[in-house]
């Protein structure tokens, strides 16, 4: 039996070279892989109790979205400024090159909800934080955070030392 990081392709020098670029999109495209991720996903989550996933645009919606479905959970969505429609809080986080600023519902969240995070991929963790600052704002708590692939070399757990973090696939370099 295959194992979800068969699915992954790997590939070389992208985007420059000595860098090896993990893609998703050929779990996706598959139903065998499709579904091992969401199940890895879901696995990890076993024994944790939580209100609400929330997941950042665009991945985190495709693998979040299952999990809050398979559990009977909500799900709220973490965009990039300017595409929520309702009042929003916002919070800017570093980039290699600048910054960036990702937006929640002012409302999403409420205070006291238990809340667990899922994305694709932790590589700095930057914008993994950014997404807790927002929903402790709102008066949320962060139980777990789940992604499908980790770049340990990249070192992101640092930024999000004191929070319960795992993936589903773990990858020594960046």
């Amino acid at each position: 039996m295959k194992k979800v990081e068969d699915y992954v392709r790997s590939i070389p020098d992208f985007p420059e070279e000595g860098i090896i670029f993990r893609d998703i999109t050929s779990v996706l495209q598959d139903a065998d892989g499709l579904q091992l991720a969401i199940d890895g996903v879901n696995a990890l989550l076993d024994g944790t109790e939580y209100d609400v996933v929330v997941g950042p645009e665009s991945r985190g919606f495709i693998f979040g979205v299952p999990v809050a479905y398979n559990n009977h959970k909500a799900f709220v969505p973490v965009r990039k400024k300017g595409k929520l429609p309702c009042e929003t809080i916002s919070e800017e986080y570093s980039l290699e090159y600048g910054t960036a600023t990702i937006e929640i519902h002012k409302d999403a969240i409420k205070p006291g909800q238990k809340v667990v995070i899922v994305d694709d991929l932790i590589a700095t963790g930057g914008t993994t934080e950014a997404i807790i600052k927002l929903i402790e704002r709102l008066g949320g708590e962060v139980v777990k955070i789940v992604f499908l692939m980790e770049l340990e070399g990249l070192n992101g757990r640092e930024k999000l030392q004191g929070y319960d973090v795992d993936a589903v696939i773990k990858y020594e370099g960046k």
